[in-house]
């Protein structure tokens, strides 16, 4: 390719007489005469010291910009920006967390479009900026590859952020004194990099790499390792590569690799956040997916890694023994992938498996195919009179797959737990917290702090939760969420009253109210639409443009 083509986006903001204003302003931030000819790779970095999960991230920009520049393209950095599910967990201010998603969306789409990058390089390290990076590449669709920030160490005794969120309940069942609890507080979480078991974080970096976006072995790395300095180093003549062969996001984010993507999530017993996030890639690079995609493919697949919150290890006991290369090479042998899917190292995934090690023999963190935790995916999309929309829940099997209890309507996650430290909620109960959807909340808040009370004062196998929110990652329990229509725009969840019956069956997949059609038409009659929380700023626009969570809570599906 000649260098003209290489530099397709950059050339038309730095070439000829008109473009002096703009090659002044560049020389300022350090371009040269040679760097106006070589193709320029924007660097888009999520480094912020508001979470741990990011507050590594400038040094590894700096490791992508310097391998850029050596591989013969000119690196630019620039920041998106970032938030802390784990911080704002439970507040207010957890509504912005889903928004971010789109912010940094934008963000990438924004700032790459209008510099005229002729390549992008995205790092992540939390939740929703993983998604929301390769969304914005997406867009865009130019040579492009992701990287991941990283997983942290675990604390004391094999401690995580979701031990200090359990250890909250335990301290309220007079389980856990206040020393105790300090001490897990003060020690869970030891440095940088984000949340250790297969949470939502490692689950869309599993799912990244699964897909072809990220280089072998991105998502299990330490944060702070020689590994995932090595992986930076290695993007910088990777995006290179790519643009030599003009190999773009459409290239690679194929049907087939979405397919490839939700297996291994499945496998791996990832977060259900990884449905409402590949749901909003998809339509993002315009392939279809939807819910009902997920339950066909999760007949096909069994759940096989015992990691936490369901299962025993950490993400970085499972980087010991080779990340999730190996499992996805067993997956490919058994026909499970699609082999000729295209990768950003410009080789297909088989091509990059041929050589990957087995799992040595005496581990236990992935089970074989023939003997798995669940023989079908965890992942499972419920429907019925209470989600004629669709749902999510999370079953593992180690939760039971049916329940039935008794309603104890909450109108927010605050008031369900209050009901649930205060000793309001009960044994046998059916908690419904609602108002807490995309358009209604506004933002779609997760539900760890309610779950993890529930673990905390071991209550995980006698009380279960319907919500029209999202859970984390480390939620764990017989939990539905997704649930839609949500409450603020008139779902069946808008008229359950306390008392009455709901059954939960994960076998027929139905999330039901023992209540006639024409029973909760009636109830639907008398609701009455509550008025919107928010009238200014971004939670205010995310409400107005907000698609369901069952197409992804994207913002731009109607436009």
């Amino acid at each position: 390719m000649s260098t003209e083509n290489k530099r397709k986006y950059s050339k038309i903001v730095v070439d000829g007489v008109a473009q002096a204003p703009s090659r002044a302003m560049l020389r300022a931030v350090g371009f040269t005469d040679t760097d106006f000819k070589k193709p320029q790779i924007g660097i888009a970095s999520t480094w912020s010291m508001v979470t741990p999960c990011n507050m590594h991230i400038n040094k590894l920009a700096e490791d992508v910009n310097r391998a850029t520049d050596e591989a013969g393209g000119k690196g630019v950095i620039y920041n998106c920006i970032t938030i802390s599910d784990g911080i704002s967990m439970g507040t207010e201010g957890m509504k912005y967390s889903l928004v971010s998603r789109e912010v940094i969306a934008d963000s990438v789409e924004t700032v790459s479009g209008c510099m005229g990058h002729d390549g992008i390089i995205t790092i992540g390290g939390c939740d929703k900026n993983m998604p929301g990076l390769i969304m914005g590449m997406s867009r865009l669709n130019r040579p492009s590859i992701f990287i991941y920030g990283g997983t942290i160490q675990p604390g004391p005794n094999h401690t995580n952020i979701v031990s200090v969120f359990e250890a909250v309940g335990e301290h309220a069942a007079g389980k856990m004194s206040d020393i105790k609890l300090k001490n897990v507080e003060e020690t869970a979480i030891p440095g940088p990099g984000s949340c250790g078991g297969m949470y939502t974080a490692n689950t869309m970096a599993s799912a990244i790499e699964a897909m072809g976006m990220s280089l072998p072995n991105s998502s299990a790395q330490d944060a702070i390792s020689h590994d995932k300095e090595l992986d930076c180093l290695m993007a910088g003549q990777a995006i290179l590569n790519l643009i030599e062969n003009d190999i773009k996001p459409s290239d690679i984010m194929t049907r087939s690799a979405f397919e490839n993507a939700i297996k291994v999530v499945i496998a791996l017993g990832g977060s259900t956040n990884a449905v409402l996030h590949l749901i909003a890639m998809a339509h993002t690079m315009g392939v279809e997916l939807e819910l009902n995609d997920f339950s066909i493919i999760g007949k096909q697949i069994p759940m096989v890694a015992d990691l936490k919150p369901s299962g025993k290890y950490l993400m970085s006991e499972l980087i010991k023994i080779g990340g999730i290369q190996p499992l996805m090479k067993i997956m490919l042998d058994e026909g499970m992938l699609d082999g000729n899917c295209m990768t950003v190292t410009g080789k297909t995934l088989a091509e990059n498996l041929r050589d990957v090690a087995p799992y040595p023999s005496n581990q236990d963190i992935i089970r074989p195919l023939t003997s798995p935790i669940k023989k079908d995916s965890h992942l499972v999309v419920m429907r019925g009179n209470l989600a004629p929309g669709g749902a999510v829940a999370k079953i593992t099997g180690k939760e039971g797959l049916t329940f039935n209890g008794n309603a104890r309507v909450f109108d927010s996650e605050e008031e369900c737990l209050a009901g649930i430290l205060d000793g309001t909620v009960l044994s046998g109960d059916v908690l419904v917290i609602r108002y807490e959807g995309p358009r209604g909340a506004p933002g779609m808040r997760e539900m760890l702090s309610p779950t993890s009370a529930i673990m905390g004062k071991g209550l995980g196998q006698e009380i279960a939760l319907i919500t029209d929110g999202r859970f984390s990652g480390g939620s764990h329990g017989f939990v539905v969420g997704h649930i839609t229509p949500e409450a603020s725009e008139g779902g069946p969840i808008a008229i359950v009253e306390n008392g009455d019956k709901i059954s939960i069956d994960a076998e027929s997949n139905t999330v039901s109210i023992d209540l006639t059609d024409s029973q909760i038409a009636d109830r639907l009659a008398r609701w009455e639409r509550p008025s919107p929380r928010y009238t200014r700023g971004v939670l205010a626009k995310y409400a107005a443009s907000v698609a369901s969570a069952s197409e992804g809570a994207v913002t731009d599906k109607y436009l």
